[in-house]
């Protein structure tokens, strides 16, 4: 349904899938630790059928290209998802916001060339979901939709978590977190809260029961389809209520 397109970012060139027919409403669509692949087209193939131009970019081009990076065993499979996760070494670590931050300028720009007059929506996934959160700190009046599902690390005491970027947004955010997620724990969901309410942001921000992190990933034993087709239907009604 897609093709890939090359992206111009800020140390150098990028893949990204383009997704959707020009013209329709843009949707931002933010990558797991485990790169850009099919299972990230097929999910960025499906919004685009609700009627949208989705872009997913590979944000660790730095890195190598997407096929290079990608898993070359079955991540469902028992320990392959582990065994991945422990050869990433300081993939994930060391895409910082001094990285992020002007690759998102580029992501942004190259999804509005192709999107319709209006706002744009930003999803992510794991670390994507940091991406997305602090997307929509990074433009706002841009960025009208949020979300972020099985994300770790939202809220940190760092000066610069990611949480702390909701205040600078227009957005509204729909999260959908994991259950007993050690990366993003009640408390965490909790704080996430108050700022949500603090900066007077329309959101949604759950916990799905008995839903592992990276419940939305069909290609690794993580998945749980109650979880994906939760976050299908939560994500779709955020983007006909701000982008429609």
């Amino acid at each position: 349904m897609g093709k890939t397109i090359e992206i111009e970012a800020a140390d150098g060139a990028a893949e990204a899938y383009l997704t959707g027919t020009r013209g329709d409403p843009g949707v931002l669509f933010y990558i797991d630790a485990i790169g850009l692949r099919p299972q990230i087209e097929g999910m960025a193939d499906r919004i685009a059928s609700w009627g949208y131009v989705v872009l997913a970019p590979n944000v660790f081009y730095r890195e190598g290209r997407a096929a290079d990076l990608a898993p070359h065993s079955d991540l469902r499979e028992p320990g392959a998802r582990e065994e991945f996760f422990a050869s990433l070494g300081d993939r994930v670590p060391g895409y910082t916001p001094d990285k992020s931050g002007p690759d998102a300028d580029a992501w942004v720009k190259t999804l509005l060339e192709r999107a319709g007059d209006g706002p744009v929506g930003v999803t992510g996934y794991c670390m994507g979901a940091r991406l997305a959160v602090r997307t929509g700190g990074q433009f706002p009046g841009t960025v009208a939709a949020v979300g972020g599902f099985h994300g770790g690390g939202l809220v940190t005491d760092a000066p610069d978590s990611p949480h702390r970027s909701i205040d600078d947004s227009t957005a509204e955010y729909v999260f959908g977190h994991a259950d007993n997620d050690r990366g993003m724990t009640l408390d965490n969901v909790a704080e996430l809260e108050e700022t949500l309410q603090s900066a007077g942001r329309p959101h949604l921000n759950e916990v799905y029961e008995a839903a592992p992190h990276g419940y939305t990933m069909a290609d690794t034993s993580m998945y749980q389809e109650a979880g994906a087709e939760r976050h299908f239907r939560e994500l779709e009604g955020l983007l006909t209520r701000t982008l429609r």
